[in-house]
Order: C-alpha cells, then sequence, then structure tokens
C-alpha cells in the first residue's frame, strides 16, 4: 500500500528534479478553494483495468500578486483518505487545470476552475479500503531550483500547503452480472433455471471476485415490452453464484439486478432472451 506525500500531488514538483529533496517551511500563501464538485457529485466507480478520469470543478481566489504558472507554482484539488497530515491514499490531477477569471479586485483575483484526477486502478488503488469516501483537499506547492553546477552549488528547495474540509467523493468498486436462463426453448408451464454470477473488482489481485451474501432481483421484460419486472429476489452464493427457478410463462428476457452498496456499484445484468414454445 502506497503512502502519499501529498506535498508533490501534480506530478511535476519533485519530477522536476527526480530527487525527494526535504520539504522546506515557506509563508502560506492566502489561497481560498471553494464550491467543490468530483465527478459531478457520483460515486467513482473503478474496474480493474481501464483509468477512470474524474471532473473536478470548483473555485480558486488568490491574491493579485501570486503568480501560479504551472511550471514552478502549482494549485489544485486532490482526493485523500485518511487524515490530512498523514494521508493513506491520494488521487492526483492529471494536468494543470482549466481556469477561468470570473471576478477581480485591488488585491485579488478569483478563477473558476476544471481538472482532471485521474484514476489507474493498476497504480493508484492498493486495498479494501480504498472504496469508500475520499476527502477533497486543495493545495499550493512550489518548487525552486538551482541546478547549475558550474560553480560548484546546486539548490532544491520545494514547499506545499494543504486546505481540507472542502467535500468528499465516494469511490465504489465497479460489478459485474452474468445471467443464463435453460433450457432454450422452453415449454410453456415448465422450469427454468436462471443462473448467474454477482462479481466485483479486486484492487489487491486485479481481477474480479465473488460478491457472496448479496441481495440481487431476478427480472424479466415480456418480448413486447419495455420494461422489467421483478420476479424474485435471491441471494449471491459462493463466489457470487446466483440460482433460481421459474415457471415460463411467455418470450421474453431474464436478468438480474444489483442495486449496489456502500463499497460497491449497482450493476445490472444483459437480459437473456428465452423462447416459450
Amino acid at each position: 500500500m502506497r503512502k502519499l506525500a501529498i506535498g508533490t500531488v501534480l506530478t511535476g514538483a519533485l519530477a522536476l528534479t527526480g530527487l525527494a529533496a526535504p520539504i522546506a517551511s515557506a509563508a502560506s500563501p492566502d489561497l481560498t478553494f471553494a464550491n467543490v464538485t468530483v465527478n459531478k457529485g457520483k460515486a467513482i466507480v473503478v474496474g480493474t483495468t481501464a483509468t477512470v478520469k474524474v471532473p473536478v470543478t470548483y473555485t480558486l481566489t488568490r491574491p493579485s500578486d501570486l503568480n501560479i504558472d504551472y511550471k514552478t507554482t502549482f494549485a489544485g484539488i486532490t482526493l485523500y483518505r485518511g487524515t490530512l497530515k498523514s494521508p493513506d491514499n491520494g488521487l492526483d490531477p492529471e494536468s494543470a487545470p482549466t481556469c477561468t477569471t470570473t471576478a477581480t479586485t485591488d488585491t485579488t483575483v478569483t478563477a473558476s476552475c476544471t481538472e482532471t484526477i485521474v484514476v489507474d486502478p493498476q497504480d493508484s488503488l492498493y486495498e479494501a479500503a480504498d472504496a469508500t469516501t475520499w476527502k477533497a483537499a486543495g493545495f499550493y506547492s512550489h518548487v525552486d531550483q538551482d541546478t547549475d553546477d558550474s560553480d560548484s552549488h546546486v539548490s532544491f528547495d520545494y514547499g506545499y500547503d494543504l486546505w481540507g474540509g472542502l467535500g468528499t467523493a465516494q469511490v465504489k468498486r465497479a460489478a459485474k452480472l452474468t445471467v443464463n436462463a435453460t433450457p432454450e426453448p422452453v415449454t410453456k408451464g415448465k422450469t427454468l433455471t436462471v443462473k448467474g454470477a454477482l462479481t466485483r473488482a479486486n484492487w489487491e489481485t486485479g481481477k474480479y471476485s465473488g460478491y457472496q451474501g448479496q441481495s440481487v432481483t431476478l427480472q424479466f421484460r415480456a418480448k413486447s415490452s419495455s420494461t422489467y419486472k421483478n420476479v424474485k429476489t435471491v441471494t449471491s452464493g459462493t463466489a457470487g453464484a446466483l440460482s433460481s427457478t421459474v415457471k415460463a410463462s411467455a418470450d421474453g428476457y431474464y436478468r438480474y439486478t444489483f442495486a449496489g452498496t456502500s463499497t460497491t456499484a449497482a450493476k445490472a445484468a444483459a437480459g437473456d432472451y428465452v423462447d416459450v414454445r
């Protein structure tokens, strides 16, 4: 499991030199982050391979004499879990935000900003504990360096500030659902067995694993209808296995649906068509 040093949240601060230099103390700039919205207020759902890009919008007010150039000075929003001073994990911006000035005074500049936080499950998420409520923080980071050693001297000066309490975002495991109704075709009035499996992303193994003990609803949609109706509720068993029996009544589609939990996203299987004769 990675421990994130949030002072280097924007890739480029320490990457400018490749050195993990000590953080130097410096006067904190007077920045205000407000109206932070992560992923349009929706949960961030992550599987095992695909990178998820999360939009973040916010308002930033800075002193008019503070230049944030994203070369030696950086500001933005990061997500973390754990404590502000010692986070357990963090999710960082992909690049510099896009900001549009909305107001100015003699001493301040206010801008509306949009950035993208990148979640790569193979690089950013490590354990089940990552499926939880994360916190949003605003950060300011600067780097000063002199790498010209022609005078037998180099210097590296890094610093950062972090402002918490700006909001939250839920990170959830992606789920998968399968369904298979047999026999096909089936005689009207005969018994259909509908099997399937509920699995969810396991970030430790990089695979999907069974989600046992969960309530899953079997639904049916008649061939002539566009609406699924609930048939019965079953509980997922070992390895997330699902099994139910019904009497065949008409041509149509059977599927399983899962409402989701606090750690795992909702999911509906694609319907399996059954020909009833």
